[in-house]
């Protein structure tokens, strides 16, 4: 594709060189160019692309977009424009002939319930019939097929090319995560979202190197609501009205308390299940999800309304909604004894009481709740959680997550401050997995021990390493040893 071409449209500030060049692929990292090649130099969180000029002229770069100065002389055309974010975006849709408008494109936002609720679409959308791809936190499924993805929301070049390879291989419909870090990095802009939801906001990704307010946190999932066909909120989140207020598309809302044009009523918490009545312009019946919790009857309206807007016929719903399963979420390890091992994913105060409160909902015996909290991220949900876990848990073990370049006994320190304000038990043991042996050997029959902030991750991050930890395997191994 000729460069003038590809960057026809772009807001561009200045040109230098000729643009009747062909461009035979894009890339923002130096070590991937190739001859013919357009290097994007990208300036990141953590590398400056415009300081790897050399490396792609070097590789065969065949042209440069910018947004300052380069070093390093070239007679290869450069192109400076405000912003090669989203510049990146801009020109990977046009080199892939903008894909995301050749099938049915779904995108999830919202603090929690992102990854079930895509889970739960893509059992539905299969139920019936329909080649499904799926992008997030879990990485890209294409079919059957599984690929590795380094983030939730992929880098708007590689978005692009993934988009490309399903529509090339008959995918219909695409769901996928889009994050808030996604939306403000302009890894979606250019996407043609269909349908876009929003399942909640609560305080999360509030840091230095993420957002710096909750305002900028809702300023940048907003954004996906500017670029979707169809819009389905939350009602009963206190954020939605402003939502609904920052966007231009068509707004349908679901809810289970407010009055909304979708509801979830009538809902029964069973163990280790929810069912519940629909009520919305496309069905009026029941559905049953084998994930329990009241949080699970946000995420299954949520994607029964996505299937709704879809087209999608009532029985495949009812099927898809039955089957799913989804890693690290509310997921039972088998452990063949008189207790139960849940393994989930909450890393949030709010994330965390609607697990414990889910499963105390069933209970017969105790809860007992093993977590910790990831260093470098927002430090002010720490004592928050240790209030949560003494409030809804029976016992506490506080441990670590992945301490990351913090000391991890410092971070338990800190959820110390908050459960000491309550009057639930508690230990802290450092080592995550004695922490685990901990609890299950405190467990007696009928006990529910609940391992929170894992879910489907199989590592634990330290300052000098990441090292395997997969908490099914460390579950089983203490039981065969220990029981």
């Amino acid at each position: 594709m000729r460069l003038a071409d590809l960057i026809d449209g772009l807001d561009i500030l200045y040109i230098r060189g000729n643009l009747n060049v062909d461009i035979e692929g894009i890339a923002y990292d130096s070590r991937k160019v190739r001859n013919g090649y357009l290097f994007v130099c990208i300036d990141g969180l953590k590398a400056d692309g415009h300081k790897y000029v050399q490396q792609a002229l070097k590789n065969g770069a065949a042209a440069f977009i910018a947004q300052k100065p380069l070093m390093q002389e070239t007679e290869a055309p450069v192109i400076i424009i405000r912003n090669t974010r989203i510049a990146l975006a801009y020109v990977s849709d046009r080199f892939y002939g903008h894909p995301s408008g050749r099938f049915n494109l779904i995108g999830i936002t919202g603090t929690k319930g992102k990854t079930t609720t895509c889970f739960m679409i893509r059992s539905i959308l299969e139920t019936a019939g329909r080649k499904t791809g799926m992008i997030g936190t879990l990485g890209v499924r294409i079919g059957d097929r599984m690929l590795h993805s380094e983030r939730t929301t992929p880098e708007s070049l590689d978005l692009q090319q993934l988009f490309s390879q399903m529509a090339d291989e008959g995918v219909e419909d695409v769901v996928m995560e889009v994050s808030s870090q996604g939306l403000a990095l302009h890894r979606v802009r250019y996407c043609e979202f269909d349908t876009g939801v929003f399942t909640n906001l609560a305080r999360d990704h509030i840091s230095p190197s993420e957002h710096g307010s909750m305002e900028e946190y809702l300023e940048a999932k907003s954004m996906l609501f500017r670029s979707c066909k169809t819009g389905l909120v939350n009602k009963d989140c206190s954020y939605s009205e402003r939502v609904i207020g920052k966007a231009c598309c068509r707004i349908l809302t679901y809810g289970m308390e407010s009055e909304a044009d979708i509801k979830a009523v009538n809902p029964v918490y069973l163990p280790g299940a929810v069912r519940f009545e629909m009520v919305s312009p496309w069905y009026h019946r029941s559905f049953s999800v084998m994930i329990p919790g009241r949080f699970s009857v946000y995420n299954a309206l949520a994607a029964a309304s996505v299937s709704g807007v879809s087209g999608i016929p009532a029985d495949a719903v009812a099927g898809g909604l039955e089957k799913v399963q989804v890693p690290g979420r509310a997921e039972t390890v088998d452990t063949g004894r008189n207790f139960s091992v849940i393994i989930d994913y909450a890393h949030t105060p709010d994330s965390l009481q609607n697990i414990l409160e889910a499963v105390r909902g069933y209970t017969a015996g105790k809860v007992i709740c093993v977590f910790g909290c990831g260093g470098d991220r927002d430090r002010t949900k720490r004592s928050m959680m240790g209030i949560v876990s003494g409030q809804y848990a029976d016992y506490t073990v506080i441990t670590s997550d992945n301490p990351r370049t913090e000391d991890p006994d410092v971070i338990i320190k800190e959820i110390e401050e908050g459960i000491k304000t309550t009057s639930g038990r508690y230990i802290c043991i450092t080592d995550r997995r004695e922490a685990i042996r901990h609890a299950l050997t405190a467990a007696a029959a009928g006990d529910v021990v609940v391992l929170a902030g894992k879910g489907h991750e199989t590592w634990q991050v330290f300052s000098d390493r990441t090292v395997h930890f997969d908490e099914r395997e460390v579950v089983r191994e203490i039981i065969d040893k220990d029981f």
